[in-house]
């Protein structure tokens, strides 16, 4: 733990300006990213008497070792920077929302030639537009079901698409017109995205207009005497009426809006946001927060405001958490609610009014918002009583069984997975302050002695934590030689000073999968290497006992320790990625080990191939005409790539079949 007085920078080299300040650990990592209208004021306040500071505050004043500054021009500006340095840098002493679960969106690739909808799950992508979050992927599902018989675009997969425009034949939706078709030329490109333009207007709340067209074009049929199409155009606007059956009317002034709730006490929170377009509520979505930090309700709802509006893109879909509306109702106003204004206008390119509804159907909307807020808060501690107080003493267990100087709040864990000695692969999995940090896991390929593998799991793990900490070394090596060798005093800083690299930044803890052999493996690595700072344990599964270098006996942790149920999911958790890892692997290298021997096939159309088909399972049941149709595949190749996936039948011609 540093000393805060050992990095406080003098009053008077701290500007009076807006800027946006950083904490940096020992190792260089940001810790913490704040803004402020006045730095110098600002950051005195961390430097006071740590005992008059909040707990979680004196932890993080603790941890750091430095502070920096970056000054901007206006206080829009310092937001601005603040939000992106917190989603570049992840700081762990910053509020962070998480999805209180994971929530199915309609997605439409727009990016495509021809664009698909289809449910999603997980990270946004650029070109894409998101209409949701939905309770249940079902509640899509029927929604798409219905609205394809009025916009019949593409919802089949990449590779559907492909067979269906290599053999002529559409899918099923294609024969029963819920898909106009494309992969077989029945509707030009140009159509196609006219529709998909179309269904994303009308998921984006502009549904009078499609309505209307429909009832006038029904009307005209049947004055033309025309039944049949006035039959189907019939059955078309009562399917875009029980579409729009499906999101009740909320606002009878058709208000674009997104509506917060917020439920929480001194250590969590809760929060949900119903997204309005054209008056019905078109998405729902919700987070928890652990308030790593002494803040207040208008603290958390300008961090919620920047996270869920920092990604708006014009080309997403409105009614996903990333469009701006032209109200956002909160429950109470935001810290610098003017300069959230001013941002999100910059993102809308309109005015964008933050305020707190007072009375009508709004405040009604909004009190009904709180009340999911103050269920999902509920809802959490059930069922996760008590994490962050046992996360906690799952750390501090572990400090002092192990002896260690400071709780292990980065813990990495290795394992290695391989079939008999083939296929050798070893995962790295990252836990900080006991949960997974996924972005951080690592995969290496053991390439051994001689470039074909190691000859044991002890071999393979010397080489593992050889490489990841050779990097590390490299790595600091190399931020060392960029900067100057004598900082300024001061912590003012350029924005664009080069940022340790991820593998800069030493585990606490690192846990290896094994017992004795295995450890002394690793510690042999980081001997050779002079790392003497970080702590090192092997967790053997047959007894589950924790072993130390050079320690004839291991140190045994009650069952019911938590300390000793984090290091199982640590090593669980770098089993199962190490697996995945390995299988991946194994089904790559296999599949190549087919077509290698065929001849005139080399590896660039070996691999068209099997990314024509999606997989080898695919390949085996085409005909050659089909693995002919490839492009760059001719009959001969083929017919030999044919033979080689069905040696039992050499006799039979390819692609033909024996009676």
């Amino acid at each position: 733990m540093a000393d805060p007085s050992t990095y406080r920078p003098a009053s008077g080299e701290i500007p009076t300006s807006p800027g946006v300040y950083r904490f940096r650990d020992a190792h260089g990592r940001v810790i913490y990213v704040g803004k402020a209208k006045n730095l110098r004021a600002r950051l005195s306040n961390y430097f006071q008497d740590i005992a008059g500071l909040h707990p979680r505050t004196q932890t993080m004043v603790t941890t750091a070792a430095s502070v920096e500054w970056t000054v901007v021009g206006t206080e829009v500006e310092a937001l601005s920077l603040e939000y992106q340095w917190i989603k570049e840098y992840e700081p762990r002493f910053n509020v962070k929302y998480r999805d209180d679960k994971s929530y199915p969106y309609l997605a439409v690739t727009m990016a495509d030639e021809f664009p698909r909808a289809h449910v999603m799950r997980g990270a946004k992508r650029k070109g894409t537009r998101y209409f949701g979050p939905y309770g249940h992927a079902w509640a899509i599902r029927e929604t798409l079901d219905l609205l394809l018989r009025v916009f019949p675009i593409r919802t089949c997969t990449s590779g559907v698409f492909k067979r269906a425009a290599a053999s002529g034949r559409p899918c099923l939706l294609g024969y029963i017109d819920k898909c106009s078709a494309p992969c077989v030329g029945r509707i030009s490109p140009e159509h196609h995205r006219a529709l998909a333009e179309d269904f994303c207007a009308f998921m984006a709340g502009d549904t009078g207009r499609f309505v209307r067209r429909i009832e006038a074009d029904m009307k005209v049929a049947a004055a033309a005497q025309e039944y049949e199409r006035a039959a189907r155009l019939r059955d078309d606007l009562q399917a875009l009426q029980r579409a729009l059956e499906k999101n009740a009317v909320v606002l009878s002034d058709a208000t674009d809006a997104d509506i917060f709730g917020l439920a929480g006490d001194e250590l969590e929170a809760a929060v949900q946001v119903f997204h309005v377009r054209g008056g019905r509520i078109r998405g729902q979505r919700g987070w928890v927060v652990e308030k790593v930090e002494d803040v207040t309700d208008e603290d958390l709802v300008a961090q919620l405001l920047l996270q869920v509006y920092g990604d708006a893109d014009g080309g997403q879909g409105a009614g996903g958490g990333a469009s701006v509306p032209r109200e956002v109702l909160v429950p109470v106003l935001p810290t610098d609610a003017s300069q959230l204004a001013d941002w999100l206008r910059g993102i809308r390119g309109a005015r964008v009014d933050i305020r707190i509804p007072q009375r009508g159907e709004k405040r009604e909307l909004a009190q009904t918002v709180t009340a999911n807020a103050e269920h999902a808060l509920a809802l959490h501690r059930t069922r996760r009583a008590g994490d962050l107080t046992t996360r906690s003493q799952a750390l501090r267990e572990l400090q002092e069984a192990l002896t260690l100087d400071t709780a292990p709040l980065r813990i990495e864990c290795y394992d290695i997975s391989h079939t008999q000695g083939s296929y050798q692969m070893a995962s790295m999995v990252v836990f900080e302050d006991g949960l997974p940090r996924k972005s951080e896991y690592r995969m290496f390929s053991i390439k051994g002695a001689d470039g074909d593998g190691a000859r044991d799991d002890t071999e393979a793990m010397h080489e593992v934590i050889t490489r990841r900490f050779k990097r590390y070394v490299d790595d600091t090596d190399q931020r060392q030689h960029l900067l100057p060798q004598a900082p300024p005093s001061s912590g003012e800083v350029d924005p664009q000073a080069p940022e340790p690299k991820r593998f800069a930044y030493p585990p606490n803890l690192v846990v290896v999968d094994g017992g004795p052999p295995q450890v002394a493996a690793a510690q042999r690595a980081l001997d050779e290497l002079g790392i003497t700072d970080v702590a090192l344990v092997g967790l053997a599964k047959r007894l589950e006992e924790v072993w130390v270098p050079d320690d004839d006996y291991p140190v045994i942790l009650q069952r019911s320790s938590q300390g000793l149920y984090l290091l199982q999911r640590v090593r669980d958790e770098a089993h199962r990625f190490a697996i995945t890892a390995h299988r991946q692997r194994r089904s790559k290298g296999m599949t190549v080990s087919v077509l290698d021997d065929v001849p005139g096939l080399g590896p660039v159309r070996a691999k068209e191939v099997l990314r024509v088909f999606g997989s080898l399972k695919k390949l085996r049941a085409a005909s050659a005409d089909e693995i002919a149709s490839v492009r760059g595949i001719g009959p001969a190749t083929a017919a030999a790539v044919f033979d080689a996936l069905h040696p039992a039948t050499p006799g039979a011609s390819p692609g033909t079949m024996e009676s």
